[in-house]
């Protein structure tokens, strides 16, 4: 446990679990979610999906991925899901399986963001009111120490170029640029940590 200026970050429980899936929403982008579920369907539909992932434990989305930062009123205030790189397959396959069965919608050919000794951040996010206070880095530090007690080499994550302010956060905090990607429609660059 960390704490800063009464910011707990701690373990996501099941019982946050519609908490963590808004910030998991704010942090895809609502236009991202959208295109996932499909025009029949809206944010409401999305969230409610995310939500029952993020309860399971078995997703890419869980609590067991997920840890978030507490505020002194024990809310959620911020989240960094992440999970070990080379289990992505394994751990979409809820995601892929649910999106079909609600929504009618086939995901499976959803290119690879991560791979095997990286530690990948899916989803970093904090809550509007929340910002500038520091938590963000306060979320990437614990990644960063989970990846090491994983005993993972690297913390990775994509970044769209259209974001050079989240891009300056993971900089300034050591991430370095190892090339380029495309995901949800959008150009990314893949920074990483190296953890030793």
């Amino acid at each position: 446990m960390t704490q800063k200026n009464q910011i707990t970050i701690k373990q996501a429980k099941p019982t946050e679990a519609d908490a963590v899936a808004r910030l998991i929403i704010m942090a895809m982008t609502e236009e991202c979610c959208l295109y996932f579920c499909g025009e029949k369907h809206d944010i409401d539909d999305f969230h409610r999906v995310m939500t029952c992932l993020v309860k399971r434990d078995d997703t890419q989305y869980s609590h067991l991925n997920t840890l978030c930062a507490i505020d002194d009123n024990q809310n959620v205030v911020g989240i960094c899901t992440s999970y070990d790189g080379g289990r992505l397959k394994t751990l979409r396959k809820a995601f892929v399986d649910t999106a079909m069965k609600e929504w009618g919608m086939d995901h499976s050919g959803i290119p690879d963001e991560t791979e095997a000794g990286e530690l990948y951040i899916d989803s970093l996010a904090v809550s509007p009111d929340h910002r500038g206070n520091g938590i963000a880095s306060l979320l990437l530090k614990a990644t960063i120490d989970k990846a090491r007690r994983m005993g993972i080499g690297r913390t990775g994550l994509l970044v769209d170029t259209g974001n050079p302010r989240a891009e300056a956060l993971y900089t300034r905090l050591g991430f370095r640029c190892v090339g380029t990607n495309s995901w949800g429609g959008h150009p990314m660059r893949h920074l990483v940590y190296d953890n030793q």
